[in-house]
């Protein structure tokens, strides 16, 4: 153990080896998942990056700062079912040389040892987390948190015990205990409250916790943070700098989950022009910020401007990778849901098979993903509500023969397509195939959730009815008095669950 923990410099070292241990550790984190295969997801809007990797999603601010890194992203997006993949340069010319650090001040043998130390930490956690050692990982937090905190009781609360936590806070949300995050956030708030805007890190560092506070549901310190991170990257780099977005995003995240939708279109609308003017209207940077506005003018019920968000991505990937890229489909999925939300019922369902077969024909993703049958119960669902009952059933039917592939028999993930594919057949009026695919359905969930949980009692209320319309009154009657029994064990005789049932 003793080998792991960080031997932190004194104050009057560079902040150099930091900044190069936060740049590390955004290239390690990326480049596994890239090479993996792992999503890295930006939130509803694009915002989240696991910092150690493990299958856990959490905001996209969790970035090194952009006076190290240039960050960009890049990948498709679909609304409701988004993957993104993310990309770095830090090639010298991509620095912004007020940023940059000078080596002449740092002494090299010190700053090189101490380079090796938290490269040496960093690995070793983050291979702890992948072979699932979580305990061994949390071991290597807490030992590097008491050597930090050793420091602070001394007396020491520069940047660099600042920097340490951040990557420590970091870390275990990797881990997911946000307990301790939460007590980091303290220590580390009291100490950059301290701090003055021109020291090293300290942008890179409030953006960090603006994204930590907010995993924490803790938006209005979000916001304090986040708002000083911006104030300190505009006056360095001005107020149209690409450096800006990560910022942006964060607080346009907060101020969505709160509700103050006209300020997070706002802001979106924001980073757009600034990535327009940086980059051109046909970057691929503009993609996220675009699914985020999309997204939002959803929920709003402002459909044509989600169209034109989702038209521009579409766009946008067209030219950059053809029309028979998978990312082209995965935007035609999400410009097909706008078309719906608009109106375009029967434009979007062209969109949407489109879509889904380019995704296909691309090898995009595998058969069995959660994404893609996510997509293909939202076509399914569509072709019902217009009429188009049998092509919506082949899709639900698709659905359930890839579970059965990939999972087993009778696995409880079927059991959604098993329901779905007899509600459709008792929209049609085929109650005996109905009746047949809820049994199973209840036979499945009988041996998976055992009889008595009250999630049975869907198929048995759906079974039920389908009983009263074959004619077998007392079958039904009495799987409603067990579905009645069941609800009122589970929720009580006044719930608004059990209150149907008897009425």
């Amino acid at each position: 153990m003793a080998a792991s923990l960080l031997h932190l410099p004194s104050p009057s070292l560079s902040l150099r080896r930091v900044a190069g241990y936060l740049a590390l550790l955004t290239i390690c984190l990326l480049k596994r998942r890239l090479d993996n295969n792992m999503p890295i997801s930006y939130a509803n809007s694009g915002d989240s990056l696991a910092v150690f990797p493990r299958r856990i999603e959490f905001d996209s601010d969790i970035i090194a700062r952009p006076g190290l890194l240039c960050f960009s992203a890049k990948g498709f997006l679909k609304l409701r079912y988004a993957l993104e993949e993310d990309y770095l340069s830090c090639s010298p010319e991509n620095l912004p040389s007020s940023k940059m650090l000078d080596k002449s001040n740092a002494d090299m043998d010190d700053m090189e040892d101490f380079e090796r130390q938290i490269q040496d930490f960093f690995i070793e956690v983050r291979t702890k987390l992948e072979m699932g050692n979580k305990e061994d990982a949390v071991d290597l937090l807490q030992a590097n948190y008491e050597v930090v905190k050793e420091q602070i009781d001394e007396g020491a609360k520069g940047v660099e015990q600042a920097a340490i936590l951040d990557v420590i806070a970091l870390g275990y949300t990797g881990v997911g205990n946000l307990k301790v995050v939460e007590h980091l956030l303290d220590m580390l708030n009291n100490i950059v409250c301290a701090l003055r805007d021109d020291n090293p890190l300290v942008d890179s560092i409030l953006i960090h916790m603006g994204s930590m506070f907010t995993t924490l549901g803790k938006f209005e310190d979000a916001i304090l943070v986040y708002q000083r991170g911006l104030k300190i990257l505009e006056r360095e780099f001005g107020n149209n700098s690409p450096f800006l977005i990560t910022p942006l995003m964060g607080m346009a995240k907060v101020f969505r989950s709160i509700g103050k939708v006209t300020k997070a279109i706002t802001i979106y609308h924001r980073a757009v022009d600034i990535l327009e003017k940086n980059r051109g209207a046909k970057s691929e940077e503009l993609v996220i910020p675009l699914f985020a506005l999309g997204n939002l003018f959803i929920s709003e019920g402002k459909a044509t401007d989600a169209e034109t968000c989702f038209s521009r991505i579409l766009g946008i990937y067209k030219k950059i990778y053809g029309e028979d890229d998978g990312r082209s489909g995965m935007a035609m999925c999400s410009l097909a849901h706008a078309l719906c939300a608009n109106g375009s019922v029967q434009e979007a369902i062209h969109t949407y098979k489109r879509g889904l077969q380019v995704v296909r024909d691309s090898e995009f993703m595998n058969l069995d993903d959660d994404v893609l049958e996510k997509m293909m119960i939202d076509l399914a669902e569509l072709l019902h509500v217009t009429g188009r009952e049998q092509e919506g059933r082949e899709l639900l039917e698709e659905c359930l023969l890839i579970t059965e592939r990939y999972k087993g028999m009778e696995h409880p993930s079927s059991v959604t397509h098993v329901l779905n594919l007899a509600t459709s057949h008792s929209r049609s009026k085929n109650f005996v195939e109905a009746e047949r695919l809820l049994r199973t359905c209840l036979h499945i969930m009988s041996k998976t959730a055992g009889p008595t949980d009250r999630s049975i009692t869907v198929p048995m209320l759906h079974l039920a009815v389908t009983l009263y319309h074959l004619k077998r009154d007392e079958e039904a009657e009495s799987l409603a008095t067990e579905v009645l029994h069941i609800r009122e064990n589970a929720y009580g005789k006044e719930s608004l669950p059990v209150k149907p049932l008897i009425a």
